[in-house]
C-alpha cells in the first residue's frame, strides 16, 4: 500500500536567522558573525593550517578554533572575531548604506 505525504513548501526571506525567527537586530548580529567565522574558516583552510597553529597565529586556544569549524557562532562576538581576523592579517571593512526597502 502506498502512502502519500503532503509537503508544504514555504518561500524564505533570503536570510536564514530571519526564517528561524530571530528579530531583525539579532538577524543581522548573526549573519556578520557568520561572515567572518566563513572568512577564517577560509583562511585556515587556505593557509594549511593545524587547529593547534592556527591557534597561536589568531592568538587564542585551540579549544576557540575547534568552536570556529565547527560553527559554533554563539561562542563568538563581534569584537572577538574582528580581532581573530585581525590577527590573520585580513582587513574587516565595515560598509553602512540606507536599507534597500523601508523599514518598519
Amino acid at each position: 500500500m502506498k502512502t502519500t505525504i503532503d509537503t508544504a513548501i514555504t518561500m524564505g526571506s533570503g536570510d536564514v536567522f530571519t526564517d528561524l525567527g530571530f528579530s531583525p537586530a539579532e538577524s543581522r548580529n548573526l549573519r556578520l558573525r557568520a561572515q567572518m567565522m566563513t572568512a577564517l574558516r577560509k583562511f585556515i583552510e587556505k593557509e594549511g593550517l593545524t587547529q593547534a597553529e592556527a591557534a597561536k597565529r589568531l592568538k587564542v586556544s585551540q579549544p576557540r578554533i575547534s568552536d570556529l569549524t565547527r560553527g559554533k557562532i554563539s561562542r563568538f562576538s563581534l569584537d572577538t572575531l574582528v580581532n581573530m581576523l585581525g590577527d590573520a592579517g585580513l582587513e574587516v571593512d565595515l560598509r553602512i548604506k540606507p536599507p534597500s526597502r523601508p523599514v518598519a
